[in-house]
């Protein structure tokens, strides 16, 4: 029993040992210094092995990170074409027939070299973002420290990263301008073979150089060449004589280029036999949003061709692929990628009315009347027509912010009347109208509100037929009308139709409202989350009307006793529209990692 326990126990701890031995990536980041890109892995530990790689024909860098546990979350595609660098994209994914190994592969514009350092529980893959970058520090100065000394001003150029024979010969079998740092020499031979002027350059120079038996019936070369790089002269040969050259470490093998073509016809040949016998697997692909129609249509393209078997079960919403090892898993990312949730966008709108009215009268409202008879004396009054004199300051309902005075009869003086009118008056109001709709991402979404009231509709009579009174109905609409279209990077753009009318007063009881439109209609970029102004309306309307006795009613100090009151009215209104729209399913529809992203210019972020 003792050693049934002790066994148990040592299974117990080896695979805890097991376990906690799992390191797991953290954190992907993808950054551009200057004249250098970087990936930055972050894991939880150190001592992380990270193994790397170049496959020059297909212009690839592939970085292997050995016994590591990754999210599917970062994972996903980082496209960097629009940075000026030389990565293109990269793609991250568990490595085929290692499930406990992950694989980012670089695709580059253009081969260039690149470096991996360690450093704590970060890896970073260092690349160039021109060829000879690495070198504008590192080049040892020496018999060339005259061209070296203008190594910093180069710009466009494949700069060997040192004197040393490797990466001369690595500059050499690059395309475009070179620089040129080799020893100098001075060549002048007539009707030589090729081979033996390439003999003379490898003795020279001191690399391996293995010939291809068809340069040796190449037409012989006549060369003079004074003090000048080695480097060079064996690239102007290589030219003149249209050779080609592969470096393997400090050996450089040559060819012609019809041997070359016929080589790379026959590997391609071989890579396609080797196709032809490749093992095919069966893999059944759950398609959750996107429809079987379209993601067949695109994976489609991708399969092997005359290999490659393809079904849709409409039924399970399934695509049943059967090929190779390696197609399988590059049409697994195709789907992962795009067989995401469809953005929902919540697109909020206010529109806010502001309306302010300020009016003021001060004046006489009926001019100022008397009356005056000499024959009326005080002795002949009757009794009950006695002086009289009234005065009135209370505003009513019937006359608001009226002084009146009048006075009945004072010695021949009868009949004065005036009403002098003292009012200001002001008014503030403000509507705000929200109106909210939830869409689909290139789905129009409308939303309609409605305000309806009547008015009095007499019909008159006809001959025996009395007159008949009916009634109405007008209404005021608030619509609004929008397309969202989520872009790449998380921004959202908006065709926006929007329509809102609103009732004033009634000229008369019985006669319909006025009635107020606005109308916009206009295409934004929104930021997801940010609000924009759309549309505003701003108007100002003063009116004054003055009338009275010509002549006396412009009279200094009195004339106001001649002219209507001083009675302007001014009228604001203001129309302001915001817009602000949001993704509901960031995460979902993979676009919280974008908005991360948007935080540097020249990086992205898992």
């Amino acid at each position: 029993m003792k050693k049934g326990f002790f066994l148990f126990s040592l299974v117990l701890s080896l695979v805890f040992s097991l376990t906690a031995s799992a390191q797991e990536i953290v954190n992907v980041n993808f950054t551009q210094e200057g004249e250098t890109s970087k990936l930055v892995i972050e894991t939880d530990r150190e001592n992380v092995f990270a193994e790397r790689f170049h496959v020059t024909e297909d212009k690839q860098i592939i970085l292997d990170i050995k016994s590591v546990k990754v999210s599917p979350k970062l994972l996903r595609g980082i496209d960097t074409s629009e940075f000026p660098g030389s990565a293109v994209y990269i793609s991250g994914y568990k490595k085929p027939g290692s499930p406990n190994d992950v694989r980012f592969a670089v695709q580059l514009r253009d081969n260039v070299r690149s470096l991996v350092e360690t450093k704590g529980k970060t890896i970073v893959l260092t690349l160039e973002n021109r060829f000879g970058v690495f070198s504008k520090n590192k080049v040892q100065s020496g018999e060339n420290s005259t061209q070296n000394a203008s190594l910093e001003d180069v710009v466009g150029l494949n700069v060997p990263k040192s004197n040393s024979i490797e990466d001369i010969l690595a500059n050499l079998t690059l395309s475009g301008p070179k620089k040129y740092i080799g020893k100098r020499i001075s060549i002048n031979v007539r009707e030589i073979p090729v081979t033996d002027v390439l003999n003379m350059i490898a003795d020279t120079s001191g690399f391996n150089i293995i010939v291809d038996q068809t340069i040796s019936s190449l037409p012989p070369l006549t060369l003079t060449l004074t003090n000048v790089p080695w480097d060079q002269a064996l690239d102007t040969i290589m030219s003149l004589s249209k050779l080609v050259a592969e470096k393997n470490s400090n050996i450089l093998i040559m060819k012609t280029v019809a041997q070359a073509s016929k080589e790379q016809e026959e590997l391609l040949k071989t890579k396609e036999l080797k196709l032809g016998l490749e093992q095919l697997v069966t893999r059944v692909f759950l398609i959750n949003y996107a429809t079987l129609a379209d993601i067949s249509k695109i994976v489609k393209d991708y399969l092997t061709p005359n290999r490659a078997t393809m079904q849709t079960d409409e039924r399970t919403n399934s695509l049943i692929v059967k090929d190779t090892v390696d197609s399988i898993e590059r049409i697994k990312k195709i789907i992962e990628t795009l067989d995401t949730q469809t953005p929902q966008i919540l697109i909020e709108a206010k529109i806010v009315e502001a309306t302010e009215a300020y009016s003021k009268r001060i004046g006489l409202t009926r001019g100022l009347s008397f009356g005056y008879d000499p024959v009326i004396d005080g002795a002949t009054i009757p009794a009950n027509f006695g002086p009289g004199f009234s005065f009135s300051s209370a505003p009513t309902a019937q006359s608001p912010g009226v002084a009146g005075m009048t006075i009945g009869i004072y010695r021949r003086l009868f009949n004065l009347d005036f009403n002098l009118q003292l009012m200001e008056s002001e008014s503030k109001g403000r509507i705000i109208s929200t109106p909210k709709v939830v869409t689909q991402n290139k789905k129009a979404a409308n939303i309609t509100s409605s305000e309806t009231t009547s008015f009095r509709v007499q019909q008159p009579a006809t001959g025996n037929n009395p007159a008949i009174a009916t009634f109405q109905n007008v209404s005021a609409d608030l619509n609004l009308s929008v397309t969202p279209q989520v872009t790449n990077d998380g921004a959202i753009s908006m065709d926006i139709s929007l329509s809102k009318s609103a009732f004033g007063s009634r000229p008369t009881v019985d006669s319909p409202p006025n009635k107020t439109s606005r109308n916009i209609k206009t295409n934004v970029l929104v930021d997801n989350g940010s609000t924009v102004v759309i549309g505003g309306l701003y108007q100002t309307s003063t009116l004054e009307t003055v009338s009275g006795i010509p002549v006396l009613k412009d009279l200094p100090l009195i004339g106001w006793l001649f002219r209507t009151p001083y009675a302007p009215d001014t009228t604001k209104n203001e129309l302001i529209i915001f817009m602000t729209p949001r993704i509901l399913n960031q995460d979902e529809a993979g676009f919280a990692d974008r908005e991360s992203a948007k935080s540097g210019a020249s990086s992205t972020e898992l």
